[in-house]
């Protein structure tokens, strides 16, 4: 049993949908528990057989659901239980007073209030819960270090498994195709990202940054996939810049795939980050990549072979890095050309499933997980 908030769009939440269309073989069955409700990306699982249930807690108000969730546990019976995130906590209580054998915890990020880990509360009921957790999954060494020095978990306890990337659905091609769906012709140097739209994503500093890149060159333009809370204090801050002609904000679509191929670069200008599944599919689409300096960005990204890496809020760092691929088009063909071949060969959906189903089954037979 996976417990999630819900399957509406996000990175955990991708991460989960990709996770259950690869590892679907004999060994498993599985029941998605979402605390709110299923949301958009339930819709991608494949497979008939992974049964989704919603429980309906309210988001806007204290909740202890700890009786329902143990009730609903007692239900199905699972196995393993695998809470993701500070918000599924509480099924760690309801799954060992319902008797759930095996218990693993995922930690996939952190949140713009606490980008570096440090919130004292949290941390002392994440070790308090210890005990109860046979595992600890994190999805970059940075979160690792974090869990066990931070938060003082046993490093034995803790396993990383980085997420991983369809490189079949992101490639390379019809990039001429999908310039024409947004109107762009082959001189038009596009800088684009994908992301919720969240504090913790600081979409300021971007479009600072590209600022001066559009004043440097007026076939720049800015393309940002998404959509959130920050939409209407980006749109008040594309308008005093006075890029408002340069910047497309095409909210939230189901078409990334095919949007990736218009872009020359990718840029993520995040606080903080767990590991990021969009950085994944742009260098699986063989983008080179412009990111910040945080959590388990500098674990995708080679600096200088596959992309740059500046620190966060940063601004002249990035405008430096957009320049660079804005004037150099060969280094951008180089780049991104790396970018793919790292994400094929570290970072397929094949070795993720791998780990996670090795993962569950070293818990069941009381063994050390072995990662590829």
């Amino acid at each position: 049993m996976h417990v999630v908030q819900s399957l509406e769009i996000g990175g955990l939440e991708n991460g989960v949908v990709n996770l259950l269309n690869r590892l679907s073989d004999d060994r498993f069955n599985h029941v998605v528990c979402c605390l709110t409700h299923a949301g958009k990306l339930a819709e991608r699982i494949q497979s008939q057989d992974v049964k989704i249930v919603e429980v309906g807690l309210p988001t806007d108000r204290f909740r202890f659901p700890i009786i329902t969730l143990r009730r609903l546990m007692r239900r199905w019976s699972p196995d393993i239980l695998h809470t993701r995130g500070w918000g599924t906590i509480d099924g760690i209580f309801a799954a060992r007073a319902a008797g759930v054998p095996w218990l693993i915890h995922g930690e996939h990020g952190r949140e713009a209030f606490d980008p570096e880990g440090r919130n004292r509360k949290r941390n002392v009921i994440r070790k308090i819960i210890s005990p109860l957790v046979d595992r600890f999954v994190v999805v970059s060494d940075d979160l690792r270090v974090w869990l066990t020095r931070t938060v003082g978990i046993s490093p034995l306890k803790v396993v990383t498994i980085h997420n991983g990337v369809d490189t079949l659905k992101f490639m390379r091609d019809e990039r001429e195709v999908a310039r024409r769906m947004l109107g762009f012709d082959d001189s038009t140097f596009v800088l684009g990202t994908v992301g919720r739209l969240d504090p913790v994503k600081d979409h300021g500093s971007l479009l600072r940054g590209f600022a001066s890149v559009a004043d440097l060159d007026r076939r720049a333009r800015l393309v940002i996939v998404g959509d959130g809370q920050m939409r209407a204090q980006i749109e008040s801050q594309v308008i005093a810049l006075g890029i408002r002609e340069r910047v497309r904000l095409l909210g939230e679509r189901s078409d990334v795939a095919v949007l990736l191929k218009a872009f020359d670069v990718f840029t993520l200008t995040s606080i903080a980050e767990g590991i990021s599944n969009t950085i994944l599919e742009a260098m699986a689409s063989g983008l080179p990549v412009v990111a910040t300096r945080v959590g388990g960005n500098p674990e995708l990204i080679e600096h200088g072979v596959c992309g740059q890496l500046v620190e966060a809020g940063d601004v002249s760092g990035l405008t430096s890095a957009f320049e660079s691929y804005l004037v150099d088009s060969a280094m951008r063909e180089r780049h991104g050309w790396a970018a793919r071949v790292r994400a094929s060969e570290k970072f397929s959906l094949d070795r993720m499933a791998a780990n996670y189903a090795d993962l569950y089954m070293s818990v069941v037979e009381r063994r050390t997980v072995r990662i590829a």
